[in-house]
């Protein structure tokens, strides 16, 4: 894939941001938890919703006594996360698998993965999938240096070391860290 020097506004009207991310996860005190002592999070607000047989079906998806408790975190310097704990008659209690439909991880850039790997081993509510690997040959991302760990209910979190790519593609970071009028999205032209 080629990068374009040529930006484009977003086909959204108004969009200005990504704002948060959101997991629904088994045990909203143990997650919380783990991102207040891993990652440093701070807390923001809480809240509930439900049941309500009216509202839940059209607005979330979800049957009619599903009911929900939220915790709103914030984690400098660019990522807000929204927990979600569930309950209903239907809930799944399996988080999906990264190669399930819906499956997905959480990637943090750090300075140094080995540094992070042994900080990961204090934590018994995660696994270390594996061990840290670096990305070799031809690849635009050669020289990065990575490792995958997993939260007791499921979700994967990629730690990523970009310091060795000799010339990384133009990802979103701290040099897009200013509110402009609409996001600049890069076209492909192949």
């Amino acid at each position: 894939m080629t990068q374009s020097s040529t930006p484009r506004r977003s086909p959204v009207p108004g969009l200005k941001w990504v704002d948060h991310v959101a997991f629904t996860v088994p045990d909203l005190d143990d997650a919380t938890r783990l991102f207040i002592d891993l990652f440093g999070a701070e807390e923001l607000y809480r809240s509930t919703r439900g049941p309500d047989a009216s509202f839940m079906p059209e607005h979330f998806g979800v049957p009619e006594d599903a009911h929900l408790e939220l915790r709103m975190l914030r984690l400098p310097p660019n990522l807000n996360i929204e927990l979600f704990q569930w309950w209903s008659t239907d809930r799944t209690p399996t988080f999906p698998r990264m190669s399930d439909a819906g499956g997905h991880h959480l990637c943090f850039v750090v300075d140094d993965v080995d540094d992070v790997v042994d900080a990961l081993k204090r934590h018994s509510n995660l696994r270390i999938l594996g061990s840290r690997k670096e990305v070799n040959g031809d690849s635009p991302v050669a020289g990065n240096r990575w490792i995958y760990a997993q939260t007791t209910w499921g979700l994967v979190l990629e730690f990523v070391d970009r310091s060795r790519v000799v010339d990384p593609p133009r990802m979103v970071g701290p040099h897009d860290w200013r509110i402009t009028e609409a996001p600049m999205i890069s076209e492909d032209p192949t």
